[in-house]
């Protein structure tokens, strides 16, 4: 599930031994594997032989008034067949209210704020961290994207949306700033390619920044009970 204003990381350990030289062979063979393999293939739902969805290109029309109905009546209609219901809206989810179910959401181990430092932006971010603690999930700390253009001829730098605008927003709440994300042209033109510059620039200031900043999330990720 893909939504435009937020988006989930599933994070694995992984343990690297050895000497600098060797972690960084293996770092860049790992790369490599990664660039070469390509998109992940689509894999069918364990149990599920059919998926519908239902859909709209605006919200309040009923979409989740319908879903409910019509998975009770293709329930109803089939005894030996099993239905499941899915709300992909993760901001106001309804069918457990509609279905009457009770209960508590997993939470997830923590969240984490992305915001450029522009004034108008750090409305949304001060809004998204008091909702995520609302909904007790705790927020990690904060990223400033977008921090600092470096013109490529001249090295000149401009803060084109401000300077510290997150990080003292950051301060503000209480929260961590987990670092500064640069305006670089090569991060867009990089993701656009299919080869985020992470794995094809890796000793690119970019990729540092979001390096540095994976370790800081990690950093902070609560150790998962065995």
């Amino acid at each position: 599930m893909r939504n435009e204003k937020s988006a989930c990381l599933l994070i694995g350990k992984c343990y690297m031994h050895g000497s600098s030289s060797s972690r960084d062979e293996a770092l860049r063979d790992r790369r490599a594997r990664m660039l070469s393999r390509g998109l992940p293939k689509q894999k069918p739902i364990e149990g599920v032989k059919q998926v519908v969805v239902l859909a709209s290109g605006k919200g309040g029309v009923g979409k989740s008034t319908t879903a409910v109905n019509i998975a009770l009546a293709l329930a109803a209609n089939d005894s030996t067949k099993e239905v499941g219901l899915l709300d992909a809206d993760i901001y106001g989810p309804s069918i457990p209210k509609m279905m009457n179910l009770k209960g508590n959401p997993e939470l997830t181990p923590g969240a984490v704020i992305i915001s450029t430092p522009q004034d108008v932006a750090l409305l949304d971010a001060r809004k998204g961290a008091e909702m995520f603690r609302k909904v007790h999930v705790p927020v990690l700390g904060l990223v400033q994207n977008m921090s600092v253009f470096q013109c490529p001829k001249c090295k000149h730098e401009t803060h084109i949306f401000g300077a510290n605008g997150v990080r003292d927003l950051a301060k503000t709440l209480g929260l961590d700033f987990l670092g500064d994300i640069p305006l670089h042209v090569n991060i867009r033109e990089m993701c656009d390619s299919g080869q985020p510059v992470v794995i094809s620039q890796p000793q690119s200031d970019a990729a540092k920044a979001y390096l540095k900043i994976a370790m800081e999330i990690v950093r902070r990720l609560p150790v998962p009970s065995a």
